[in-house]
């Protein structure tokens, strides 16, 4: 019974490792051959399928609160188009999950089922998942600061470009158009803008704003609003006021990325020290473990 136990602890272990593996490599190669919207998340026809009522219920997510109000804005800023409630329900299932398995494993590791190295595996695994679930919102933070970088650049491409057609006779829908290929990441959202305009130029430009989520894009689409109705001199001058704003913005997010690779530089240096460990020096701490209880019975 002990060395099924110890098997199978051990292809856990392994299985866990490989499945995480596989989904870190798969999530790197998406995100490095995607054309476009690089930093969008698309689940095909996740809106066709609604969460149960009562799963909401049961992870009490189906009331409104504050957790659940910070996620909401947290989605829309990372461009995760995911209804928040069901989020934050797949998340706190996630963490009880983790909990049981954790359980479980120390019940396994005090009846001396399973070998110690593949406990260790799946400990470690635990332990990372738990860790980016109960972190979520630290780490939607820096996705969503990665992103809104990523929209305030192009934005402000968009504006420089306007402002070279200041005092054109164009109107503002064909200046958008002759700015859409400025954009990548946000051309989704421009041609959406672009094709609704003349139905309604306000509502499509309200959609446009709560599409993109951020605040850049809110002041973006109430400029391109004031443009609209007036195209006077202070309106280009509140135009260059926007791209110096957002430059600086963007001059102050750069040293930011530099101070945080650094530490993240440091933290990942102890990962070859940590498998050091796991990989040479645990059998030996085994082996003198074994030594010592043989020499004291």
């Amino acid at each position: 019974m002990s060395g099924y136990g110890e098997g199978l602890s051990s292809a856990i272990g392994w299985l866990l490792q490989f499945i995480f593996a596989f989904i870190s490599i798969a999530a790197l190669l998406k995100a490095v051959t995607a054309s476009r919207n690089r930093w969008r998340i698309h689940l095909k026809d996740w809106r066709l399928h609604r969460t149960p009522g009562w799963w909401l219920a049961l992870w009490r997510a189906h009331v409104e609160s504050a957790a659940l109000q910070e996620r909401r804005v947290l989605l829309a800023g990372c461009g995760i188009r995911f209804p928040p409630d069901a989020y934050l329900a797949y998340r706190r299932c996630a963490m009880t999950l983790c909990g049981l398995f954790a359980g479980t494993l120390y019940v396994l590791a005090e009846r001396g089922i399973g070998s110690g190295f593949a406990t260790w595996n799946i400990a470690l695994t635990l332990a990372i998942v738990f860790g980016a679930i109960a972190y979520d919102h630290a780490l939607l933070q820096a996705f969503k600061r990665y992103r809104t970088d990523r929209i305030r650049k192009e934005i402000v491409s968009v504006c420089s470009q306007l402002l070279y057609y200041t005092g054109s006779r164009l109107h503002l829908h064909a200046k958008l158009m002759k700015c859409l290929p400025l954009t990548r990441g946000i051309r989704t959202e421009m041609n959406l803008l672009l094709n609704e305009w003349y139905h309604d130029a306000d509502a499509s430009m309200k959609r446009f704003k709560e599409r993109l989520g951020t605040e850049e894009a809110y002041g973006f689409a109430e400029t391109l609003r004031s443009l609209r109705l007036d195209e006077s001199e202070s309106i280009y001058d509140l135009l260059r006021e926007i791209v110096r704003e957002y430059k600086s913005k963007i001059e102050l997010a750069k040293n930011s990325r530099k101070e945080t690779t650094s530490y993240l530089l440091f933290v990942l240096a102890g990962i070859p020290i940590l498998y050091m460990f796991q990989i040479f020096l645990y059998p030996w701490v085994r082996e003198a473990a074994k030594l010592f209880d043989a020499l004291n019975p």
